[in-house]
C-alpha cells in the first residue's frame, strides 16, 4: 500500500487538492513552519498493532515523525525482530523518530534506585539511537507522594542525565506529569531546568498536563522556542472538574476546552520549530479504526494551527 505522501507525489497538484480537508488546512501546513506533526503511538495503542503498523499508520496519515513507546521497542526485539530493520522501515516511509516515552526511574531518592534508573536510561537511549532517535522523554517515574522533591538537587541530577544524553547521542526531555503527587507544575520544571545549568536543557509540556496540574498556559509567552522541542497535543473537556480528570478523558484538539489559538500562538513567537506531537489515551478512539484515528488527529491538528495564521 502506498503511504499517503507516495500518492500524492503520484497524483499531483490535482490531486493534492483534492485530497487536503479543506484549502485552509492546506494553506495552513505550506505557510506555518513553525510546527511539524507527529503520532505518539499511545493514540492507537489500545489497538495493540505492534510498533511496525504504527510506523506504518503514521506514514499513511501524513506525519512528519513518530513518537514511540519504549515497551513497544522492548517488544519488538524481544520477539526476535532487529532495530536495523526497525529503522530501515521508518527510513523508508520517509518519517522520523521525533521522541520516545519510557519510565526509567532516573529522579528516584534513593541511590541504589538512581543507579538503576540511570543504567535503564542508557540502555533505552541506546535502543533509541538504533532506531534514529535523538529525544527520549524523563518524566517524574519513580517518584511517590512521601518523598518530597528537592528541585535544587534535582537539577543537579537532570544536569547527570543530560551528561549522559550528550554520550549516547539521545536527549533527554525534561516532563512533568499533571496528576503527579511531586512534580506537577510548569513552574518546578522550570526551576529543575534552571538548576541543571545547562544549555541542552529541555521540558516536554502537555496541553493536558498543563491543566490538569493547575500550570495554566500563560508560561508558554515566557519560553523561547529551542526550549520546547516537543510538545504533547490533545484536549480536555471543560465539563469535568480538573482534579477528577484523567488520561483517558484527552480529546482530539479542537474537541474541548483548551485556548489551543493561544497555546498555538506563544509557541510560535517564541521561534523555532516544534514538533506537535497528538498523544491521546481515550478508550474510544481505541475501538476504532486506527488509521482514521490518526488521520482525524493530523487533521485536527491543523486545523488548530490554521486558527493562528
Amino acid at each position: 500500500m502506498k503511504t499517503r505522501r507516495e500518492a500524492l507525489a503520484a497524483i499531483g497538484a490535482t490531486g493534492v487538492a483534492a485530497l487536503m480537508p479543506t484549502p485552509a488546512i492546506s494553506a495552513a501546513k505550506k505557510k506555518n513552519s513553525a510546527f511539524r506533526y507527529c503520532l505518539n503511538t499511545s493514540t492507537i495503542s489500545g489497538q495493540k498493532l505492534g510498533i511496525t503498523r504504527y510506523v506504518e499508520i503514521a506514514a499513511e496519515a501524513g506525519y512528519d515523525g513518530i513518537e514511540v513507546w519504549i515497551r513497544d521497542l522492548k517488544q519488538y526485539v524481544d520477539e526476535g525482530n532487529s532495530l536495523s530493520t526497525l529503522r530501515k522501515l521508518i527510513d523508508d516511509k520517509g518519517i522520523k523518530v521525533e521522541d520516545a516515552i519510557g519510565f526509567a526511574p532516573w529522579l528516584a531518592v534513593e541511590e541504589e534506585a538512581k543507579k538503576e534508573g540511570f543504567r535503564q536510561m542508557r540502555e533505552e537511549m541506546l535502543m533509541l539511537r538504533e532506531i534514529g532517535g535523538t529525544r527520549i522523554a524523563a518524566p517524574p517515574a519513580g517518584l511517590n507522594g512521601d518523598q518530597p522533591l528537592d528541585l535544587f538537587k534535582a537539577g543537579e541530577r537532570y544536569h547527570e542525565l543530560l551528561d549522559l544524553g550528550r554520550e549516547t547521542g539521545v536527549m533527554p526531555q525534561l516532563e512533568f506529569w499533571g496528576s503527579s503527587p511531586v512534580l506537577y507544575q510548569m513552574g518546578q520544571v522550570l526551576m529543575i531546568a534552571a538548576n541543571a545549568n545547562d544549555p541542552d536543557a529541555r521540558i516536554l509540556p502537555d496541553v493536558y498536563h498543563l491543566f490538569r496540574g493547575g500550570s495554566g498556559f500563560e508560561s508558554l509567552k515566557m519560553l523561547s522556542g529551542s526550549f520546547i522541542e516537543v510538545f504533547h497535543m490533545n484536549d480536555f473537556p471543560g465539563s469535568k472538574p480538573r482534579e477528577e480528570q484523567n488520561d483517558a478523558d484527552r480529546v482530539y484538539p479542537g474537541d474541548g476546552a483548551a485556548p489551543l489559538k493561544q497555546i498555538l500562538t506563544d509557541l510560535s513567537a517564541g521561534g523555532g520549530t516544534t514538533v506537535l506531537s497528538l498523544e491521546l489515551f481515550n478508550r474510544d478512539y481505541w475501538e476504532e479504526d486506527p488509521l482514521t484515528v490518526a488521520q482525524t488527529g493530523i487533521q485536527k491538528m491543523e486545523e488548530a494551527v490554521a486558527l493562528i495564521d
